[in-house]
């Protein structure tokens, strides 16, 4: 698993920038600029992949004072050379020389994290042994004896065991005869148990202080007996070390489910261990025997995989430790300590009953639900165990009576019980004295602080510690030692890593230089010239410009020394920003504060700059800023006809005009005299592609405030009689100007053909006259009856019509509008016009119009509108506003306010739905029942809702059952929008249906809403309002009856999961299952959760998505693509996102690989379903 780790011949490159070796230069892998320190003023270590476990073994190593000094003490001579490691017969011990030199550059070297390639080079792991994440604890025995095999016949060859080798005494003593047999064992790390176990002191008291008693079938032979005797058998520590090393087996196996888990459960541990109770020796002093924790290795995630990261107390105070701790409120329901450590509550309830008595189980479990408002399951169960267990391990504190079925509170504790040494009663125990040294958490590359607090914090869950070091309190440090980086260090090391930091400043600073670095262009004055109100270079572009480099971050003082340095003082002492614009080179900025920053006053990369004298170019006056910047306009004029040479319709000239230049002098400049008549046109971008004549108002307007851009195009007519009528047509259609300027088409008679006539109008022309001219043009019967123009647009809809009243300037008709002339009055000022269509017949063509005076009320409307569709007014009706997708709104619940009062306008479409409105602040709501076909056998559906059902009275004709879909429409309901969830519950409970299934309580119905007979969005959280789900009027409502409570939380995702029936083409029946997605919804975390569920290995699981619309299934895929570690790691996607857009309620299929390796999740009724659609849809083509 580590490679070559025992290897000392494998290809090492370090060293690269040492004068000492004289060897070839190598290129590091990781070869970028590497940032300093952080405020910490402590290095990281980059993660290759997944070394983040090596990183927190070789950071705990490095800030053990005693290990890394010994290891600095080692020499070159004899460790060797790397020059000499291709020489034969030599021995160049690579793995102590890499630790030296990691172990300096993490010391010395300023960077933010250091790189590990080198020395797992050493090791010789390849890529996939970088990137593959191992055990900690295996590494550190593993590395621990390369270490030691690498030292041989050096001066530290005991180095391992000076520090971490200690014995364990092994001892069995005959019962009959006293004998005693003993046997040492020999540790670098102690193993100890978290299972079933609280503390650290726990389980060692279960390995050194408990006896194991050899009795019954299970008998000791004594070789003083030479027969088979009961004994006892025992341990102790023997020697111990300066360094204590424990492993925490939180990794274990479950027999039942065949797989391994990770033991999350709260495992404490102590800052200062006195391992005195524990040893052979355990006369000698507490002070000899106590030990200090300095580091916590700390594994983050499950049993297949994770992170490390680990917390180190800074012994030597090598680095700057400065924490500011955030003030955390208590809410009003947060109970703090109490419930981390219930055997207080627990006391005091007993208490309360009596000192001297006993209380039953199940009333100490009512009272204790009476005291925090939640049972032992819901509120401690996940964390301690069962009630009756968590009463056992505390025995100091509760004693329980031989059936088990009382409890009481003990009276007395055994001064020597070894269970003394457990903490059960910490209540009792003095506070553990604070070390003076802080603590750091190291994470990789990033160092942070942390208070000696936030340890407890890995006492338990899925981030937890995993390896535990303690050094002996009796080692102390040197006064020199103490914040001094250097200390123990040797010579040569120190001149490389003097080198490497020179180095590092070096690249720092020209990478620095580079970053902020920006390219301007200099523009000359004296190449320019000014021609149609732009700049213009004499020659070429090239030629009129000079590139030059300056630093972003410096002042305009700053770029005038370095441009006057490069040009001759002739061409100008004056900076200013300048932009190419289509119509030239153009001065928007004067640089004239010298103290004002680069980049604030807008200079950047690739800006271009104007050197000049700030007035004139060439003896023309310039015109600067951004008002002024001029505009390339393309200018067309008609062309009358095409007997005079010209074969386009139009013709084009560019021209150039300032921005602050006024339309009415634009217009006088194209028409060359300020007597001559001349109409300007824009393109009209309204309801046709003709031209529009610029208002009145427009023409004391600049080019910038009218929009116009580079590019516009602007028409020029000549004549005020080419003027009049506007072409409206197009740009380029053959037409003669004077034919028309407004359009009015025949939508008096039926018909497809619609005749279409050109009427001349001004703005002053009133739409009666317009109204009256197109009905003689048309030719309509003088008995016509009343008649309306409404706009059109370009799909053939009509408008709202046009008061007749009105000018055509007032009514808003652009020039070569098109008007349809129909049958109908215009409304008056006071009216508004309506169109109304029935529910039943929501289909676009089939709206009626009305006319209204707009103080009408909703009420009188809605009569009006039912009057003239000859419906009954008593039947019960109402109105919705007809929304933008052409679909019934909200419907109008102010039945008394005016038209007017609502905003209510022309145009405004209504939808006439039956049946009454509900009161003021209520919701009338359509509910349905969901009784699914297939049940489940235990765990959410009703055994049988068929049965239920017949027991219904047959006078109850309101439910219309839906058997393919499991569905039945039960009734409408009223409630109000105030209501919360539990409301809504309580009151589809007294329904005749779902009072006869005999639902105990609202938490065993789920409520889902439902669009065209399918599932939509699931409602949870009984207290959240109705109103805060935004239910409207036409919401529908699907009710799930359950067999069990409903516990979803907020971020839970409920699916129902299939399991396929090993070898046949069809599933067992769906259980649903609550996925928590409050850390992601991706396709790994979806795998292991119905893994999990069903007892499989993830590997040994294919799952997929079914689209009942289609009768489909799509594979859920939890391949992840390969990146390199140069790239960001791509993100994984969500489920929620295409293609599969997971929700409530979606079903699930699932494969054992183990018995089913057909890869195919169709069933036999998905492959009927197939081609009953398929024969569906060969009928409809036919037909």
């Amino acid at each position: 698993m580590f490679g070559d780790l025992f290897e000392e011949d494998e290809d090492f490159s370090f060293l690269s920038n040492s004068k000492a070796t004289n060897g070839s230069k190598t290129k590091s892998k990781d070869s970028d600029i590497l940032e300093p320190r952080g405020e910490t003023r402590l290095s990281g270590l980059r993660n290759q992949g997944s070394t983040c476990y090596l990183n927190s073994l070789v950071q705990t190593l490095l800030f053990t004072p005693e290990f890394r000094e010994a290891l600095f003490a080692l020499s070159p001579e004899e460790l060797g050379s790397l020059d000499e490691k291709d020489v034969p017969d030599s021995k160049v011990r690579i793995i102590p020389l890499q630790l030296q030199r990691l172990f300096a550059q993490l010391l010395l070297v300023d960077q933010q994290a250091a790189s590990t390639s080198d020395l797992t080079s050493s090791f010789g792991w390849d890529n996939n042994e970088e990137t593959g994440q191992q055990d900690v604890q295996e590494l550190n025995r593993i590395l621990f004896s390369a270490l030691e095999s690498s030292l041989e016949g050096t001066s530290g060859h005991d180095l391992i065991k000076n520090l971490y080798h200690g014995t364990i005494v092994n001892r069995i003593q005959c019962q009959q005869c006293g004998h005693v047999s003993e046997r040492q064992e020999d540790f670098l790390d102690l193993t100890v148990a978290v299972k079933d176990m609280s503390s650290l002191e726990e389980s060692l008291c279960t390995m050194y202080v408990e006896e194991e008693i050899f009795d019954g079938d299970n008998l000791y032979r004594c070789g003083a007996c030479d027969k088979l005797v009961p004994a006892a058998k025992s341990a102790k520590l023997g020697k111990l070390p300066p360094f204590l090393t424990f492993s925490l087996l939180r990794f274990n196996f479950d027999f039942t489910k065949c797989e391994r888990y990770k033991e999350t459960s709260r495992y404490t541990f102590p800052t200062r261990l006195n391992i005195r109770p524990f040893c052979e020796q355990n006369h000698l002093e507490d002070s000899v025997q106590m030990y200090e924790l300095f580091s916590v290795i700390i594994h983050k995630g499950g049993c297949y995989g994770g992170h490390y990261h680990v917390y180190i107390r800074d012994v030597d105070e090598l680095g700057h430790w400065s924490y500011q701790e955030e003030k955390k409120n208590r809410g009003p329901g947060d109970i703090g300590n109490e419930q981390d450590c219930p055997a207080i509550i627990l006391a005091t309830i007993i208490a309360e009953a009596g000192i001297d008595k006993m209380v039953p189980m199940d009333h100490l479990s009512q009272k204790l639900q009476e005291h925090t408002g939640s049972s032992w399951n819901k509120a401690y169960r996940k964390q301690h165990g069962a009630l009756r267990k968590f009463l056992q391990k505390h025995a100091s504190i509760f004693q329980l009576s031989s059936d088990g079925s009382l409890v009481g509170l003990a009276h007395s504790v055994n001064g020597t019980d070894p269970q003394c040494c457990k903490p059960n009663n910490t209540a009792k125990m003095a506070p553990q004295q604070r070390s003076s040294s802080h603590w750091f958490d190291f994470n990789d590359s990033r160092v942070q602080c942390i208070q000696e607090k936030d340890i407890e914090k890995q006492f338990q869950g899925k981030e937890s510690a995993y390896m535990l070091f303690y050094r002996k309190s009796q080692l102390k440090r040197p006064k020199e030692a103490k914040g001094n980086a250097v200390y123990g260090v040797t010579e040569y090391l120190l001149r490389q890593m003097n080198q490497v930091n020179e180095e590092l400043q070096q690249k720092r600073l020209e990478s620095d230089r580079k970053a902020n670095c920006m390219n301007l262009r200099l523009h000359l004055s004296s190449r320019y010239h000014l021609d149609n109100g732009a700049l213009h270079p004499v020659t070429s572009l090239e030629d009129a410009t000079l590139e030059v480099s300056v630093d972003r971050r410096g002042t305009v003082g700053d770029l005038r020394q370095t441009v006057f340095q490069l040009l001759d003082p002739s061409v100008g002492r004056f900076l200013s920003i300048a932009k190419l614009l289509p119509a030239g080179l153009h001065i928007f900025q004067d640089l004239c504060d010298a103290e004002q920053n680069l980049l604030s006053v807008g200079v950047h990369d690739g800006c271009d700059i104007f050197v000049w004298d700030g007035k004139q170019v060439g003896g023309l006056y310039v015109q600067s800023g951004p008002d002024c910047a001029p505009l390339l306009l393309k200018i067309m004029r008609p062309c009358k006809t095409e007997s005079n040479g010209c074969s386009q319709r139009y013709s084009e000239s560019e021209q150039v005009f300032p921005s602050n230049f006024q339309l009415r002098d634009l217009q006088q400049t194209l028409a060359g005299s300020p007597t001559k008549e001349s109409l300007l046109c824009s393109p009209s971008t309204e309801t046709s592609e003709g031209w529009s004549v610029f208002a009145m108002e427009d023409m004391s307007k600049t080019l910038k405030m009218l929009g116009l851009r580079d590019g516009s195009s602007l028409l020029l007519l000549d004549s005020q009689e080419e003027g009049e009528m506007v072409l409206a047509a197009g740009k380029d259609a053959a037409v003669d100007l004077s034919l028309y300027y407004i359009q009015v088409q025949d939508w008096y008679n039926s018909g497809s053909d619609k005749r279409i006539v050109q009427i001349a109008a001004d703005p002053n022309s009133t739409i009666s006259s317009i109204c009256r001219k197109a009905a003689e043009l048309l030719v309509l019967p003088r008995d016509c009856g009343d008649t309306c123009l409404r706009p059109v647009h370009k799909s053939g809809k009509l408008f709202p019509p046009v008061s007749e009243h009105i000018e055509v300037q007032e009514a808003n008709i652009k020039a070569g509008s098109i008007l349809g002339l129909c049958r109908g009055r215009a409304p008056s000022a006071s009216e508004i016009f309506l169109s109304f269509i029935l529910g039943t017949d929501l289909q676009e063509g089939q709206e009626q119009d009305i006319i209204l005076d707009e103080t009408l009320t909703v009420k009188e409307c809605l009569d009006q509108m039912l009057q003239k569709a000859g419906l009954p007014g008593d039947a019960g009706w109402h109105l919705r506003k007809m929304d933008w997708c052409y679909e019934a709104g909200d419907a109008l619940t102010e039945e008394d306010s005016s038209l007017k009062d609502l905003k209510i306008q022309s145009g405004d479409i209504f939808v006439i739905t039956e049946g009454r409105l509900p009161p003021k602040g209520f919701l009338k709501l359509p509910i349905w029942l969901y009784y699914p076909k297939t049940q489940q056998n235990s765990v959410n559906h009703v055994a049988s809702h068929a049965t239920t059902l017949q027991i219904i009275p047959s006078g109850d004709h309101s439910l219309q059952e839906d058997v393919e879909s499991g569905l039945c429409f039960v009734c409408h309901i009223e409630i109000s929008k105030d209501a919360s969830l539990q409301d809504l519950k309580l009151q589809i409970m007294t329904l005749t249906v779902f009072d006869a299934l005999g639902i105990p309580s609202p938490e065993y119905l789920r409520i889902w809403t439902f669009d065209n007979k399918h599932l939509g969005k699931l409602l949870r959280l009984n207290h959240v309002q109705i109103s805060d789900y935004k239910l409207g009027t036409n919401t529908t409502l699907c009710v799930e009856p359950l067999q069990m409570e409903d516990i979803l939380g907020p971020h839970d995702m409920l699916l129902r999961v299939q399991l396929s029936v090993p070898g046949e083409c069809r599933y067992f029946p769906s259980v649903d299952i609550a996925w928590n997605i409050s850390h992601g919804c991706t396709a790994s975390a979806l795998r292991q959760k119905i893994a999990n569920h069903c007892s499989l290995p993830v590997d040994k699981v294919e799952i997929a998505k079914y689209f009942p619309d289609k009768h489909e299934w799509l594979p859920i895929s939890s391949w992840t693509q390969q990146v390199s570690k140069k790239k960001k790691k791509k993100k994984a996607d969500s489920l929620q996102g295409a293609p599969y857009y997971l929700k409530d309620g979606d079903i699930i299929g699932v494969k054992n690989l183990f018995l089913d390796d057909r890869l195919d999740f169709r069933s036999e009724a998905d492959f009927i379903a197939k081609e009953k659609q398929r024969q569906i849809a060969e009928g409809k083509k036919k037909g």
